[in-house]
């Protein structure tokens, strides 16, 4: 069996800290891909988590405000707020008015 000389172990160490550094770099490549510039990165995933979280918030404010506004038509539609409303959302007057909107 020949004896390795110093010039081959020392290639061969050389070989492997370079195939280590590729390996090194690959991961480190493919970690910033999936991280930042896939379709589905990690950076788009908590965003929509974000998002997601905000809109069942909001989704949770607009049910509230649908029992409420069935609550006021269980109790009945008084004619005050149906003219009040006409007035105000829709801009209807009675003839004969003139009016003036004041706008903040």
């Amino acid at each position: 069996m020949p004896v390795p000389r110093y010039t081959d172990v020392h290639a061969t160490s050389r070989r492997r800290r370079r195939r280590r550094l590729l390996v090194g770099l690959g991961l480190l490549l493919l970690f910033i891909w999936i991280a930042f510039l896939d379709s589905h990165s990690l950076y788009r995933r908590i965003r929509w988590s974000y998002e997601a979280t905000r809109l069942r918030a909001q989704n949770e404010a607009l049910r509230a405000r649908i029992d409420s506004l069935r609550q006021q038509l269980k109790h009945g539609v008084s004619d005050e707020m149906v003219e009040r409303i006409a007035r105000e959302q829709y801009g209807m007057r009675r003839p004969g008015e003139t009016i003036y909107r004041v706008e903040e």
